[in-house]
C-alpha cells in the first residue's frame, strides 16, 4: 500500500492542501469567490436597473405614441372639417357666381328684348307716319294742308320717340 503511486499522489496531495491552507491559499480562494459574487451581483442588479430604465423608456415611448396618435387623428379631423368647409364656401361661391352670370344674362335679354320692342315700334310709328303723309298729302293740298301736315307728323314723332 505505500508503494503504490496513488498513495504517493494522495500525500502530496495532502501536503500541497495543507501548505496552501496554511499559506492563506483557502482564503484568497474565498475572497476571490466572495468578489466574483459581489461583482454578479452587481452586474444583476445593473442590469435590473437597466431592465426597469428601458421598461419606464418603454412605457414613456407608447405614451408618446398614442398621444401622437391622437394629435395626428385630430390634425386629420381638423383637416377633414376644413377640406369640408372650404368646399362648402367653394360651393357656396359657385352658385352665387351662377346666379350672378344668370341675373346678368336676364337683364341683358330683356334690355334686349325691350330694345327690340322700342326699335319695331320706332319702326312702326315712322311706317305709320309715312302712310299718314302720304294719306293726308293725298287728302289735303295746298300750303295750309303742309303747314298742318308738318305740324302734326312732328307731334306724332315727338310722342311716339318718348
Amino acid at each position: 500500500m505505500f508503494f503504490t503511486p496513488e498513495f504517493w499522489v494522495m500525500v502530496a496531495f495532502l501536503i500541497f492542501v495543507g501548505i496552501a491552507g496554511y499559506a492563506g491559499a483557502f482564503n484568497k480562494v474565498l475572497d476571490a469567490l466572495d468578489a466574483r459574487g459581489r461583482r454578479v451581483r452587481a452586474e444583476l442588479d445593473e442590469a435590473r436597473r437597466l431592465r426597469e430604465e428601458a421598461g419606464a423608456v418603454l412605457a414613456d415611448y407608447k405614451k408618446r405614441a398614442k398621444a401622437a396618435e391622437r394629435d395626428a387623428a385630430a390634425m386629420v379631423e381638423a383637416a377633414r372639417e376644413e377640406a369640408e368647409r372650404i368646399a362648402k364656401e367653394a360651393h357656396d361661391r359657385l352658385t352665387d357666381f351662377v346666379a350672378r352670370r344668370t341675373a346678368a344674362a336676364e337683364a341683358k335679354i330683356a334690355q334686349a328684348e325691350a330694345s327690340a320692342a322700342q326699335a319695331v315700334r320706332d319702326a312702326a310709328a315712322d311706317a305709320a307716319v309715312r302712310v299718314s303723309e302720304a294719306v293726308l298729302r293725298e287728302q289735303m293740298k295746298g300750303p295750309l294742308g303742309q303747314d298742318l301736315i308738318d305740324k302734326g307728323l312732328g307731334e306724332v314723332k315727338s310722342k311716339l320717340h318718348s
